[in-house]
């Protein structure tokens, strides 16, 4: 085990590396690696079945964190998605595949149904990570993603019993109906929310006194393990179990220390998990029929992605956004190489065929990273389709334009609407005009920079026009062209920094800032008295600063050079002399 695991680690570190730098992702990183190091190629590593079953706790542990992160109320709240969109989901892609695998390739009824629900379900390890590492798993198309992957965990128990309902072997009866699999399942989520309610949480705020940190990595372990222990003796899903334990602590003050102590060992074992996913990867069964293991792969994929895509727009998601999720779940998962097992046991699939679908499955994930840098591109190049998006030629005629509705517009608008200004808001990121129109406020599509489409937001009769959108649109060009075109408005513009305010110098702005200088000086002074030193002495030390950058920006300005004045900067040589006394 010691010469294996060195073996996987150093196939990790290798593979891992080069394929991030050629932007293809981590989860292909190791899934090629475990391939070359496996009994395919190299044959440096054996046990991959064992290699699974043990860093399979990573899906666990990944689950266990995404828990943390959902308040209740969330989940609540996605609750259309979770039981709507995810069950519509598993139940025609499990109907379209299993037709086509009946009908095309000539298995049998109960083997193409036993197939066919192996492949509806996609990958929560490969994805979960994807929309975590980009900061989109709280976005409007991240979070149907998340609640379809929710269901299709919670689906496990009663694809079982359907695949045991028609099994072959004599045995099979043994195990216990759904219908008492469906009661464990209710049981059990019961139980764990009432444990963490009652136990876990004052045993956290006893941890949390004590302040040993070793006893908080432990804790949290246990928590994990015992919830998914309890699903897995009870045959049920122990990613369920390790999500409802991540959910029951959500509300617990220690939720962002569990994090950070279960995150080393998620990333650990869901790369071993991967690795050995590679390592299954029956490359002698690929290399006897090749064109029907590419051929199904495509035919999981083109079925999924097309599924789900129409589904995401019957479900009110705009085209790239569907799109987007349909790609993303695209693939085949792991939960799909436990039913292919269950389907194997029940004597309904042969060894050969379930090596082949495994084989299918691997290369399915596989593609993920690139169906995901396709969806990035063709919206790159050709923007997003925005018939549905209501342009700023619908909005009432307002006093104000605000052009970006991000973290700093969000707070400009709502200062101005707080005095019932009527403000026009400007968004191109749909993404983020999906998420405004959840909290009832009404952002109208477009590229604000273009003056045609200010003009048609009202430019002409606006008292004042203020960018707050990123850098890369608010070039001096585009700022002056609105200011020839509307001179009647009052021009406001956030900079991104000191280069950029550079950049727009010259421009007679009614207002310009740089958009973190404030809160920057904020923290600055109040870091000053929180260190010992006086309300008056931090305010001098905010005065001379705010005096000395000034001074900086007019001598760069009239230089061009961007170390003019840098001898009024404070750095560890060149302090503040001290106040003088009255």
């Amino acid at each position: 085990m010691l010469v294996d695991g060195a073996i996987m680690l150093g196939a990790a570190l290798v593979f891992v590396t080069i394929f991030r730098r050629l932007g293809l992702g981590a989860t292909l990183g190791y899934i090629i690696g475990g391939a070359i190091i496996g009994p395919g190629v190299l044959g440096l590593v054996g046990n991959a079945e064992n290699i699974m079953a043990i860093s399979e706790f990573g899906i666990a542990l990944l689950l266990f964190i995404v828990g943390l992160e959902l308040h209740p109320s969330r989940l609540w709240r996605l609750r259309r998605d979770i039981f709507g969109l995810g069950i519509v989901q598993v139940i025609t892609c499990g109907i379209a595949l299993s037709a086509l695998i009946h009908l095309v390739i000539g298995f049998s009824l109960e083997a193409s149904i036993a197939i066919g629900l192996s492949l509806s379900l996609s990958s929560t390890a490969q994805v979960l990570p994807m929309l975590r590492s980009t900061g989109e798993l709280h976005k409007p198309y991240g979070e149907r993603a998340f609640s379809v992957l929710l269901l299709q965990d919670v689906s496990i128990v009663p694809l079982i019993t359907i695949i045991a309902a028609l099994s072959r072997a004599p045995s099979a009866a043994e195990g216990p109906p759904g219908w008492v699999l469906a009661l464990y399942t209710v049981g059990a989520i019961v139980g764990l929310i009432l444990v963490g309610r009652f136990i876990m949480n004052p045993l956290f705020r006893l941890i949390g006194r004590l302040g040993e940190r070793e006893l908080f990595v432990v804790a949290g372990l246990f928590t994990v393990v015992g919830a998914a222990s309890l699903m897995h003796f009870l045959g049920l899903s122990t990613a369920l179990g390790a999500f409802v334990a991540g959910v029951m602590l959500a509300e617990s003050p220690y939720r962002h220390e569990l994090e950070s102590d279960v995150e080393p060992f998620r990333s650990i074992l869901l790369g071993f998990f991967f690795l050995s996913v590679g390592m299954l990867l029956d490359l002698g069964a690929i290399a006897e029929r090749p064109l029907m293991v590419v051929g199904v792969a495509a035919m999981i994929i083109v079925v999924k992605a097309t599924i789900i895509t129409g589904l995401g727009r019957a479900f009110g998601m705009e085209p790239f956004g569907a799109l987007r999720l349909g790609l993303l779940l695209s693939q085949a998962g792991e939960f799909g190489f436990v039913l292919l097992a269950q389907a194997t046991g029940a004597l309904l699939i042969e060894n050969e065929a379930a090596s082949l679908f495994t084989a299918c499955i691997t290369l399915t994930m596989a593609t993920t990273p690139f169906l995901m840098m396709l969806i990035d591109w063709l919206e790159a190049r050709h923007g997003r389709d925005d018939k549905d998006m209501d342009g700023p030629e619908k909005a009432p005629k307002g006093s104000v334009i605000v052009v970006g509705y991000g973290r700093f517009g969000q707070t400009v608008a709502q200062m101005l609407q707080a005095k019932n200004i009527g403000v026009t808001l400007i968004d191109k990121k749909q993404d983020q005009i999906e998420l405004s129109e959840e909290f009832g406020t009404k952002v109208y599509y477009g590229d604000g920079t273009r003056v045609d489409l200010l003009r048609t937001a009202g430019g002409d009769n606006a008292r004042a026009i203020l960018f707050c959108n990123d850098k890369q649109d608010l070039t001096s060009n585009a700022i002056e062209a609105a200011m020839e075109a509307f001179p009647q408005a009052a021009v406001m513009v956030r900079s991104f920094d000191r280069r950029h305010t550079l950049d727009l110098d010259g421009l007679d702005l009614a207002f310009c800032i740089r958009e973190l200088f404030e809160s920057a000086v904020l923290m600055g002074k109040t870091a000053l008295t929180e260190l010992g030193f006086s309300q008056d002495e931090a305010e001098r030390v905010e005065r001379e600063y705010r005096r000395r950058d000034e001074e900086r920006l007019e001598r760069q300005s009239e230089t061009g050079d961007l170390h003019a004045g840098k001898d009024l900067s404070f750095n560890a040589e060149r302090s503040m002399p001290e106040a003088e006394e009255d």
